[in-house]
């Protein structure tokens, strides 16, 4: 298998090595991936969709952090805003390049909602879908110039 391994570091200091190949797997038409977690982000429910995309068995997927998916190209600003959003009680949409177990990758459009109960966030729901090709291309350009202003 082709690819590199690095470490990647998170916005919330921990981190961990990955493999990543230079492969993306095309998001399916007509599909959706749901998955919720708690307040933490550790998932504690995943549908077969993402169970496919991502590459892992359900087993391996739940209980573990969603940033299990985070790929390096993603800059740490864009999972920032995300979590001051949902912790805000606001949902939050954007374009994200997922990390399959395999080290290849996925593109995903999405949103993701904050679950409340009793006037309280619960944990958070995320749902994906296939991406505009024109969007991930803004994405990439966009996503680039954030890592190096992180990255001086």
């Amino acid at each position: 298998m082709d690819g590199y391994q690095t470490r990647i570091r998170y916005f919330d200091g921990h981190s961990r090595d990955a493999l990543i190949r230079e492969h993306e797997v095309p998001f399916p038409d007509g599909r959706l991936i749901v998955s919720r977690t708690d307040t933490c982000g550790i998932i504690t429910h995943c549908n077969q969709a993402f169970v496919e995309m991502s590459g892992y068995p359900e087993r391996e997927l739940i209980g573990q952090p969603h940033s299990i998916l985070r790929h390096p190209d993603m800059p740490r600003a864009a999972f920032q805003d995300l979590w001051e959003t949902v912790q805000a009680g606001r949902k939050w949409h954007g374009h994200v390049k997922n990390l399959r177990k395999d080290g290849s990758c996925y593109w995903v459009l999405a949103t993701v909602i904050p679950n409340v109960r009793h006037g309280r966030i619960a944990g958070y729901t995320s749902v994906r879908r296939k991406p505009a090709r024109s969007r991930i291309h803004e994405s990439i350009a966009l996503y680039a110039r954030l890592r190096e202003a992180e990255n001086p």
